[in-house]
């Protein structure tokens, strides 16, 4: 009887099992998820202890996104204002290029960068630096 109650346990364990794994996930209901966009090859820089490096008055700088960004959606700014950039896009990432404003000498500053993926989850980026004195 112990058997027959062991073997009915198994199975039944084993068709839950079975079809809670099925659920959701058949051939071609994949969800998709959402990557955030990447940053990688940020030019300047970025200032810190005990380097204290300085960049020279309106430095150009650059970086680049995964191709997965959604180029439209980039917005660049420094102390609340946005500043212009232009982007170059290819198969494999969008690299973004700005200059940093001549009303920014001998000022910290800090560059921030907001993104968003294709399919809409988003990401921010930052970099502190020092802008040297003419």
């Amino acid at each position: 009887m112990q058997f027959k109650y062991a073997i009915q346990t198994f199975l039944a364990v084993v068709a839950l099992s079975t079809s809670a794994i099925s659920y959701g996930y058949s051939a071609g209901e994949v969800e998709e998820t959402c990557k955030k966009p990447q940053v990688r090859e940020f030019s300047l820089p970025i200032y810190q202890e005990p380097e204290k490096t300085e960049v020279p008055v309106e430095s150009e700088f650059s970086f680049k996104l995964s191709e997965w960004t959604d180029p439209a959606t980039i917005k660049l700014t420094m102390k609340e204002q946005a500043v212009p950039f232009s982007v170059e896009s290819n198969s494999s990432f969008h690299k973004v290029t700005a200059k940093i404003p001549a009303e920014y000498t001998g000022k910290y500053v800090r560059i921030n960068l907001f993104s968003k993926a294709i399919l809409g989850c988003y990401d921010r980026e930052g970099w502190l630096i020092k802008v040297a004195d003419k």
